[in-house]
């Protein structure tokens, strides 16, 4: 899937690698670096380097196959801990909250700090599986980035759940008393579907809440 994404970023390094090595063996590591990878696309860096570090230290290629399948699932899971379920709602919750006083400069505050992270994340993952090569994995569950990821979704839930009151608080300024409790009801009904045991074995209560949320705006922008 997005095998051939690994094997573009690791040619260069393997390019002057085996620059006074055969053709022969230039195009099997080629070949190997693009073979299938399924991981999370900002830890990708990780898996990168230690192909690379591997093929530096003449790790059979039987070898180096089986360490990007295994680092597949792991980085995945690691990344949705902490990407998908962390920090893009937590910046994006955080943005939400500070709306009423930085207004649309929000909006480019969000796009800035998530690609920051977003290089700096690869960069590091790039940088641990060059130096770690086959022992990479051992090296993931000593660095900061279980403990990071486990607790990112409850950061997430909490910049969230203080941007709701501040936006609810925003957008019922003004408004007609009629739209300000409809919306204020849509919240109530929302919060007591998401502790439902129906929601919750339908959908997260992070997504459902945005997704009220932006229920609750509409209503104000039809009826304001």
């Amino acid at each position: 899937m997005s095998g051939i994404g690994v094997g573009h970023a690791a040619a260069p390094l393997l390019r002057n690698l085996y620059a006074n090595r055969s053709t022969e063996e230039r195009r099997a590591a080629v070949a190997r670096s693009a073979e299938f990878f399924n991981s999370h696309p900002y830890l990708a860096g990780v898996a990168v380097g230690a192909v690379v570090r591997a093929e530096r230290d003449e790790v059979p290629g039987a070898a180096i196959v089986r360490l990007r399948t295994a680092l597949s699932g792991p980085l995945g899971s690691l990344g949705d801990q902490l990407v998908w379920a962390g920090e893009v709602p937590l910046v994006i919750g955080l943005a939400l909250a500070a709306t009423p006083w930085l207004g649309a400069w929000t909006v480019l505050m969000v796009v800035l700090v998530h690609n920051a992270l977003r290089l700096w994340l690869t960069a590091w993952g790039l940088d641990i599986g060059l130096r770690e090569g086959l022992g990479v994995g051992a090296a993931l569950q000593r660095s900061w980035l279980p403990a990071v990821a486990a607790r990112a979704q409850s950061a997430a839930a909490f910049a969230v759940g203080m941007a709701i009151p501040i936006v609810a608080w925003m957008l019922l300024r003004g408004v007609r008393a009629s739209v300000g409790t409809g919306v204020i009801g849509c919240m109530l009904l929302g919060a007591g579907l998401t502790l439902s045991r129906f929601a919750q074995e339908r959908m997260t209560g992070l997504r459902f809440g945005c997704a009220l949320l932006l229920f609750a705006t509409f209503i104000v922008g039809v009826f304001r």
